[in-house]
């Protein structure tokens, strides 16, 4: 329901300004950052708050806010709905991945790869799906190699244990 929501603004956002779509972004982005405290969640949910302050604290965490993002808090402020900023900024940042045809992806491992690889990895993607593509790595226990396409909902995998697991499948047919 909240994704639903946060569509509309952003789709606001679109018709309204596609030049500083991005300054907005950053600036959703940073205000974004700070939901991940208690403290704040605390204030946002607090009755004894007015509204207006709120929206001035809110925007006080981006010195020199564009003018349509500050009408855009002052909205949700309005509407009671100062919660779905993040979600605003996630919804912000796949349209602006979209219309740019720039996305970002994730490569993970069990140990790191060189940079060799991952502009390899990177470039053999970006022609396949004809798009510009920035990978980063997260090294973690995965026994193999992922990527993961944000936005795309892409996903491709080579891990050694099923491969393992396969190849014994295929042994055991054969006998």
């Amino acid at each position: 329901m909240i994704e639903l929501v946060a569509k509309r603004y952003v789709k606001a956002l679109m018709s309204k300004d596609s030049d500083n779509l991005s300054a907005i972004y950053d600036e959703l982005k940073t205000i974004s950052n700070v939901y991940n405290s208690e403290k704040f969640k605390l204030i946002l949910s607090s009755t004894s708050i007015s509204t207006e302050d709120k929206v001035n604290l809110i925007l006080s965490f981006v010195p020199n806010c564009n003018q349509i993002t500050t009408n855009l808090i002052k909205l949700l402020g309005e509407n009671k709905r100062l919660d779905i900023i993040p979600h605003i900024a996630k919804e912000l940042k796949y349209e602006i991945s979209v219309l740019k045809n720039q996305y970002d992806g994730i490569v993970y491992t069990n140990k790191e790869l060189s940079n060799d690889e991952m502009n390899k990895i990177e470039s053999q993607f970006a022609k396949k799906f004809n798009i510009t593509l920035t990978l980063t790595q997260n090294i973690c226990n995965y026994d193999g190699v992922k990527v993961e396409v944000n936005g795309l909902g892409y996903e491709v995998g080579f891990a050694k244990s099923r491969l393992k697991a396969q190849m014994i499948d295929y042994i055991l047919k054969a006998i």
